[in-house]
């Protein structure tokens, strides 16, 4: 593979090749780097798996680095960047940063693995022991830094073949593999989704039969892998894969339970598994927040819990945005994703995402689009962007009528803040202005108040302006019985 000598020519795996020829240490490039080079793809993490000490090799390396920066700013007149190596003694590696890569050495080991728990029994090893102990075929491939083999590629599993065929395998039996690391069931599902690849028969088999023993996994690691599959391009091919083997159902029962029709005189519903699925391919054509990603996927998170059937209306699944939106926590919570401010963004979505449709009426007032303004604040872009991917219809024509009245809302919007100024709303008329106009310690009549004031300004009664609104202020205080000063 010509792509393998080529990177030889790089400074830095000569020096790491000179290094490991000083320490009489068999290394090799090893894992996610070797796969992206033969893919194409950029990436900044290079693992180097030697058979001798991975910290004795990281500190060789940074050595040499460092004198190769002091040759360079001898040149460019710059101060030389030390090098600074990264020590994990329990795991027996370490790491440095040079260039913007990320450079990990490990000594290469062999390992095995008690059936209740994930972390294996290591022992130090050889390449081929190495080798064996990976997940899939196209990440056990490596390349040569050994004198005089300099450039070779290392692929017992057949790896390359793989890449070539879009195949996801592990190296050896499918079962052990996923019995010793469950999460490498959720790993093959993610190289799928983001390389567009599909995964081996016996392999999906495996993951079928293997399935219960995700549960020894902590929901942080699988929370880490559902991130990466819903920040893949296409996200719904991992989690039809999630779902067709079984796992969905025991990570994320939630969105489980949205498959399915059912149909009652003579109508049906759609699925909103799938709709959830195609709402969240829309927006990941138009945005890289995995937070906007996450609200596509939970915006009917609640329509199993909300589902009536009634002979006039048919299906409906009344307050689901509301109840969705209260789901949210606990979910976050189950999931172990972070309870803060992305958590109350995901929520704000989900409980908004059905109103700017209802804004789509030309009879619709200022008063409807300020407080959605209002509500929405500085996240009425990420909004609307919800809104259109929510449109999954086959029907061409009822496409291009909600993204027209999308258009309509939008237009109205930008009307309505240029004269009102409400999508990031700072009042104009604090509680400190209300004390001192009356002469009052804090009590709750002030956020009455308050809230009377903002009311007016959304009702368009008077300008969201201090001179207006301060006057009204006066008014509303008097007339709730307060005496101004």
């Amino acid at each position: 593979m010509s792509a393998a000598k080529e990177i030889l020519q790089q400074p830095l795996f000569s020096v790491i090749q000179k290094a490991a020829d000083e320490l009489n240490a068999k290394s090799y490039i090893i894992g996610g780097y070797v796969r992206d080079l033969i893919l194409g793809r950029p990436t900044k993490d290079i693992d180097i798996v030697t058979e001798k000490n991975g910290i004795e090799l990281a500190e060789k390396v940074a050595e040499k680095l460092s004198e190769l920066n002091k040759i360079n700013s001898a040149k460019t007149g710059r101060q030389p960047e030390k090098i600074y190596v990264t020590v994990y003694k329990n795991f027996g590696t370490a790491m440095l940063v040079w260039e913007g890569k990320q450079i990990e050495f490990v000594g290469a080991r062999k390992e095995s693995y008690r059936y209740d728990s994930r972390k294996p029994i290591v022992e130090g090893g050889t390449i081929e022991d190495d080798q064996n102990r990976r997940d899939f075929t196209i990440n056990a491939m490596a390349i040569s830094l050994v004198h005089g083999e300099e450039g070779k590629l290392i692929d017992p599993f057949e790896g390359l073949k793989d890449i070539d065929e879009k195949i996801i395998r592990t190296p050896k039996d499918p079962d052990l593999t996923f019995s010793d690391d469950p999460l490498r069931m959720m790993r093959a599902f993610r190289f799928a989704t983001q390389l567009g690849f599909f995964i081996h028969k016996d392999t999906f088999h495996a993951i079928v039969r293997n399935k219960e023993r995700i549960k020894i996994i902590s929901a942080e690691r699988i929370a880490e892998e559902l991130n990466k599959i819903i920040l893949s391009p296409a996200p719904s091919l991992g989690f039809t894969l999630l779902f067709n083997s079984g796992l969905l159902e025991l990570i994320f029962p939630e969105l489980v339970k949205l498959q399915g029709v059912e149909h009652k005189n003579g109508q049906s519903h759609k699925d909103n598994f799938y709709h959830t699925l195609q709402v969240l391919d829309n927006i990941s054509q138009t945005t890289d927040d995995l937070w906007l990603r996450w609200a596509a996927v939970l915006h009917d998170i609640a329509k199993p819990l909300t589902k009536r059937f009634d002979p006039n209306e048919g299906w409906t699944f009344h307050g689901h945005e509301e109840k969705g939106a209260r789901m949210i926590p606990g979910i976050f919570e189950n999931l172990k994703l972070p309870k803060n401010e992305k958590m109350k963004y995901v929520q704000k979505l989900v409980r908004l995402h059905l109103r700017p449709i209802a804004l789509a009426d030309s009879e619709v007032t200022d008063s409807a689009i300020r407080r959605l303004l209002f509500e929405a604040g500085e996240d009425i872009d990420s909004l609307m962007k919800l809104c259109r991917a929510d449109i999954t219809s086959r029907n061409d024509a009822k496409v291009k009528r909600y993204l027209t009245n999308f258009d309509f809302v939008e237009k109205r919007m930008k009307e309505v803040e240029e004269k009102d100024h409400l999508r990031n709303w700072q009042p104009c008329i604090t509680g400190e202005d209300i004390m001192k106009a009356f002469n009052l310690s804090p009590s709750p009549v002030i956020g009455k108040i308050k809230d009377i004031i903002r009311e007016a300004i959304l009702d368009g009664k008077i300008k969201n302006e201090r001179e207006e609104a301060y006057a009204f202020m006066q008014k509303t205080g008097v007339e709730l019985g307060l005496k101004a000063i």
